[in-house]
């Protein structure tokens, strides 16, 4: 850890250390924690964030992927949500079904194939907005990539697509079950296309959030987004839960920004100002890894950058995403081998993130995160 970052990083956690039922928020995207849940149980820190689950070991934003990660230990499980033609709220990575789920073996559904350009991208195949719940309730999941995971192909067809109900209510289960609030960590994805289609995002999971006691400062939920105006929008529909805003690759404008016309690149959100901003809306980011620590010309881990103190200076936690196990996915110096889907040194890659200072991290492995995570909770 940098002496640099360790003030701020003390004083952003000490104030946000968003317990399960017990993170207040403020002004200026501040929040303080005040006890904990009726089990005493608070979030860690670092925390680990079951990315889609444990998409590592099982096919992403299925049953068997969210209840994986949590047996595994995963601090919060994450969700992204896209709608149905009726209006329902369910859990796929993107709104194209095409490479997670086996609607191409339904003839009946052969008609649906058609070419769509979301947040600028043209895209064939199938798509969520396109289908009933109980059409797409009848297709299964399977395995987005089966050249690096074809271990988990053992498990395609085997669960359904989940709504965020069903999310919810299994969350209410498992904490029965545990004696504590399942942290849920709930993305809208392609916020802007959707309400341009009448499918708005935001305010079917508001409605579900208030139904479900999920829509309090204390909440036990994140809720994220890579469109400003969608955690801004969740925030005037009186949702006072964390919001993050993700960030994507630097000459990325985020969607909304260039649907008004805003200038503004994920560089510029990056920057003090950029996150003084930020802090406005939000209690904190989600930037890539590279963001944290930059890699050289040849794929390695390099020095870290200010990002992290800069952050924490404008009240901000951070939790960059995705770290797996896989050698694909790893920084040229944490790999083993020259198999691509064989596992790296992903300890070694994590605790060099986590030296950094961040507050929590995606990873499609939460009990390989788990492991590095403890030495940096022990400090």
């Amino acid at each position: 850890m940098h002496n640099g970052q360790r003030p701020g990083r003390r004083t952003v956690l000490g104030a946000a250390a968003l317990g399960a039922g017990a993170a207040v928020l403020g002004g200026a995207g501040q929040a303080s924690a005040r006890g904990s849940d009726g089990a005493g149980h608070r979030l860690p820190v670092p925390l680990v964030i079951g990315h889609r689950g444990a998409c590592g070991y099982r096919p992403e934003h299925t049953f068997g992927s969210y209840q994986l990660a949590l047996d595994l230990g995963a601090d919060v499980i994450e969700q992204d949500l896209v709608p149905t033609k009726d209006g329902h709220l369910v859990c796929r990575h993107e709104n194209d079904i095409t490479a997670t789920t086996d609607v191409a073996d339904h003839p009946e559904f052969a008609g649906r194939k058609t070419t769509k350009t979301v947040d600028g991208k043209k895209l064939t195949g199938w798509f969520t907005e396109d289908f009933t719940l109980a059409e797409l309730k009848t297709l299964r999941a399977k395995e987005r990539i089966p050249d690096v995971r074809q271990h988990n192909t053992l498990y395609n067809g085997r669960w359904e697509v989940p709504t965020f109900e069903e999310v919810l209510e299994w969350a209410e289960r498992e904490g029965r079950r545990r004696g504590r609030r399942i942290w849920l960590y709930i993305e809208t994805k392609h916020p802007t296309y959707f309400r341009k289609l009448g499918m708005g995002i935001e305010e079917p999971l508001a409605k579900l959030l208030r139904r479900y006691g999920r829509d309090k400062g204390g909440s036990p939920n994140f809720l994220q987004s890579f469109e400003p105006s969608s955690l801004q929008r969740l925030g005037r529909l009186g949702l006072r839960c964390p919001k993050i805003l993700l960030l994507d690759q630097p000459s990325v404008r985020p969607w909304d920004f260039v649907e008004s016309g805003d200038p503004r690149t994920t560089a510029d959100l990056l920057k003090p100002e950029g996150l003084a901003w930020t802090a406005g809306f939000a209690q904190g980011i989600g930037p890539w890894l590279p963001q944290i620590i930059a890699q050289d010309a040849d794929g390695k881990l390099g020095e870290p950058t200010t990002l992290v103190r800069d952050a924490h200076a404008a009240g901000l936690v951070v939790h960059p995403y995705t770290l797996r196990n896989e050698n694909s996915f790893l920084p040229l110096d944490f790999r083993v081998g020259t198999d691509p889907a064989a596992y790296g040194n992903s300890l070694g890659a994590l605790k060099a993130y986590f030296a950094t200072g961040i507050d929590g991290l995606f990873s499609d492995n939460a009990d390989t995160a788990l492991l590095a995570a403890e030495e940096f909770r022990k400090r």
